[in-house]
């Protein structure tokens, strides 16, 4: 088991959660296991309050099934994300569930560059997230970008849940391969098309983390023999979508950009973006006026 995810931060002004449950996280390989505790008994004290019920002075109380649900589904290696139900990402309070693709922090230069094009666009730009998962990016941008037109779509509908969850009614959520559910209205018309594809060699998912392996979808990790199958095929379908003067912002790693860049429309202008803060690497390609 690996560390906390610093996606998952611990509440501020906790109280010390017992050692003995500090202990047994730590024993079960979880390093920031003090971290770890005071998360999930944060959860279980939220469990316990009832809003009509007066509270006394002090900490809530926590409930301790609830508390011990919790640490027994973290302790046999479920994301810390999933058993607390939601994931900090950009200043933002995802929520995610079991079985689902748990947003990483790299994740928020992609998430940062399209709200900096989407704002920089025409008046109620539309953009879109493929292979969204629970729809961070397209979130943010709703939260951040009044009268953007957002949409998000994936393959997995019980991701798609959780995305039209997380939009909340400021955009639409879609199942389907990559871009055909969106409402064919759209061709031609998208300010930024951005995706976190799958983009994990086929090989390389057994050397992932048990948390991820084990825990989330292959859908969402497995990017074909060198991991950019998915990033190809978007970007053919880009130039039906993306209006010109428009963007395509694809997520990848360092070692894969030159493939990703590669694969970008003919004609198109290439960038490569790197974020050392969060590890994150963005290729990010404009369809000409």
């Amino acid at each position: 088991m690996t560390s906390v995810s610093p996606a998952a931060e611990p509440p501020s002004g906790r109280v010390a959660p017992p050692a003995a449950l500090v202990a047994r996280l730590r024993a079960a390989g979880c390093v920031f296991a003090e971290d770890e505790a005071a998360l999930l008994q944060e959860a279980a004290r939220e469990a316990a309050r009832r809003p009509a019920t007066p509270l006394p002075d002090g900490p809530s109380p926590v409930d301790e099934d609830v508390l011990e649900e919790l640490v027994a589904r973290r302790v046999a290696g479920e994301p810390l994300e999933t058993v607390l139900g939601w994931v900090a990402f950009a200043g933002l309070r995802l929520a995610v569930g079991p079985g689902v693709f748990v947003p990483r922090r790299r994740t928020e230069l992609l998430a940062r560059t399209a709200v900096r094009l989407a704002r920089a666009a025409r008046p109620a730009p539309v953009v879109v997230e493929a292979c969204c998962g629970v729809a961070p990016v397209a979130t943010l941008v709703a939260h951040d970008v009044p009268g953007a037109d957002v949409h998000a779509a994936d393959l997995d509908p019980a991701a798609v849940g959780w995305a039209a969850r997380n939009l909340a009614g400021r955009g639409r959520a879609w199942a389907g391969d990559l871009l055909d559910p969106l409402p064919p209205g759209l061709r031609g018309r998208v300010d930024v098309l951005v995706a976190n594809a799958p983009y994990v060699p086929h090989d390389a998912i057994a050397t992932m983390p048990p948390e991820a392996r084990e825990h989330e979808p292959h859908l969402a990790l497995d990017g074909g023999p060198d991991g950019v199958d998915v990033h190809r095929r978007l970007l053919a379908a880009a130039p039906a979508w993306v209006r010109p003067g428009g963007h395509v912002l694809v997520e990848t790693s360092v070692r894969q950009a030159p493939l990703t860049r590669a694969a970008c429309p003919p004609g198109w202008a290439v960038e490569v973006l790197h974020d050392d803060g969060v590890d994150g690497t963005v290729v990010l390609t404009r369809r000409p006026d």
